[in-house]
């Protein structure tokens, strides 16, 4: 199991969100964060005043995934949240050492979702 951490362009969002849904990759937390990486300084006018804006909004996309979508899904956000640019991002794979679905008490991989394909017996 692993805990896939994206930080994107807020514009992007939407993208992503349906690369995903493609991908069947369900389940996940977003959160509008500010951050610094690689963009330059911003400067803007705020009454009167010259303000250097440090940080840049983005948003933070968090997804449990079982092993065999981590692949899937850091192809699915590569895809729809580049633009070439500096600042399109970041993607973090995460191990993750326990999980619980709260509802039902399952544990592992039986809580993390997406539970498809299922790996095939023999």
């Amino acid at each position: 199991m692993k805990l896939v951490v994206a930080v994107v362009r807020p514009d992007k969002l939407g993208d992503v969100l349906e690369a995903l849904f493609r991908a069947e990759v369900r389940g996940l937390t977003i959160g509008r964060i500010q951050g610094h990486g690689g963009e330059t300084e911003h400067v803007e006018t705020y009454r009167g005043t010259t303000v250097r804006m440090e940080l840049s909004e983005k948003v933070r996309i968090e997804i449990g995934v079982s092993d065999h979508f981590v692949e899937p899904t850091v192809r699915a956000i590569l895809s729809s949240a580049r633009t070439g640019e500096v600042g399109d991002g970041k993607i973090f794979v995460l191990p993750v050492e326990k999980v619980y679905r709260i509802r039902t008490g399952e544990e592992d991989q039986s809580a993390v979702t997406p539970l498809f394909p299922a790996p095939e017996e023999t």
